[in-house]
């Protein structure tokens, strides 16, 4: 096997997804699963669609390009750009939208391709990302829509605890229910956000008329994300990175010479001084990885820091166990899984 590796074990994904389609079920909410941050591979994509989904969404369009042969509900849940209007018809069904001017370039381009292409309009909760603040401006775009032939009024959606980390209320969703109604539709798709709501949903504080989450994070790990806790029947080692040692050596914990700055312009503090101690350098870096949302197996390994190409680590315990060429585990997060999941340095290995 080459390495560095990311092990996907698709057993535990379909899983997790079995289990918090289940908890979401109870709670009359339909998923809409989330592909961004494996690039929608398609074998991930049918862990999905075995756990019991219908539907996925994607920030990218040519993510979704690739699942075209998929007869599932495809969502893009980034609002559109006006020089991908024609990619977004035919490969998106379903867009979050917060502008007038994308939703006439959008009803023209499908009329062009002979489709009907479903908007959710999005509004802003307070996290000051995308979507309407104004409830008047919302429902003129809204009225407008009645015009837009091509188009179909889906529903309404809202995002929360990702740019400001606002957190999903119950003060919040109800007003997000409440503007649904206001909408010229019967039975309104309403979108409350992401895995930060699923907290909110199991206290109960979520109104009926919610039907909708955008989740990636608690079904990948199990986790929801406004405690970061773990979802009981989840697991959380879906998603194995391997990396190889190719350099051993005993080395003082405190660099010697005149320090710099770091790529970003910043001087970087000094580290503690631990004495000499051994230390590892793996054949993985930034480009593949992201040090801070990952953790080695070993809980006497501590990451030390990384470049573009080498992963730094300080080995303690049983030293003897390590030798040049062996290969060091780490279970990962959201955001290290992103980038391995981008590299095409790192290998994929699909466990089922």
């Amino acid at each position: 096997m080459a390495y560095p590796c990311l092990d996907i074990h698709l057993d535990i994904v379909k899983n997790n997804v079995k289990t918090v389609h289940s908890l979401c079920r109870e709670h009359g909410i339909q998923i809409t699963g989330v592909t961004k941050v494996f690039s929608a591979d398609p074998h991930l994509v049918q862990a999905y669609i075995d756990g019991g989904l219908e539907r996925i969404g994607d920030a990218r369009i040519e993510n979704l390009k690739r699942v075209e042969h998929l007869s599932l509900e495809k969502w893009l849940i980034r609002v559109p750009a006006l020089t991908q209007v024609k990619e977004v018809i035919r490969y998106a069904d379903v867009s979050m939208n917060s502008e007038i001017e994308t939703l006439f370039a959008l009803n023209e381009e499908a009329k062009r391709q002979h489709k009907k292409h479903k908007v959710i309009l999005m509004v802003d909760c307070g996290d000051l990302r995308e979507g309407y603040v104004k409830e008047e401006e919302l429902l003129h775009v809204a009225n407008l829509m009645k015009d837009l032939s091509s188009l179909i009024l889906y529903g309404v959606g809202t995002n929360l605890s990702c740019l400001s980390f606002v957190l999903p209320s119950e003060e919040k969703m109800q007003s997000l229910f409440h503007l649904s109604q206001s909408l010229p539709l019967k039975n309104p798709t309403v979108s409350g956000g992401n895995s930060a709501t699923i907290a909110l949903m199991m206290e109960g504080g979520i109104p009926k008329g919610i039907n909708n989450l955008r989740l990636g994070e608690s079904l990948l790990f199990g986790k929801e994300r406004k405690g970061y806790t773990y979802l009981k029947g989840t697991r959380k080692d879906a998603f194995i990175l391997q990396a190889e040692i190719v350099e051993l050596k005993e080395k003082p914990s405190l660099p010697w010479g005149e320090i710099g700055v770091d790529s970003y312009g910043i001087k970087p503090e000094s580290p503690c001084d631990n004495g000499i101690g051994l230390r590892a350098i793996l054949a993985i870096g930034k480009q593949d990885c992201d040090i801070e949302t990952m953790t080695p197996l070993d809980p006497d390994i501590t990451i030390l820091g990384a470049s573009s190409d080498y992963l730094i680590v300080r080995l303690s315990g049983n030293k003897e166990a390590y030798h040049v060429g062996s290969i060091i585990p780490f279970a990962l997060g959201y955001f290290s899984l992103m980038r391995a999941q981008m590299s095409s340095f790192v290998e994929k290995h699909y466990i089922s």
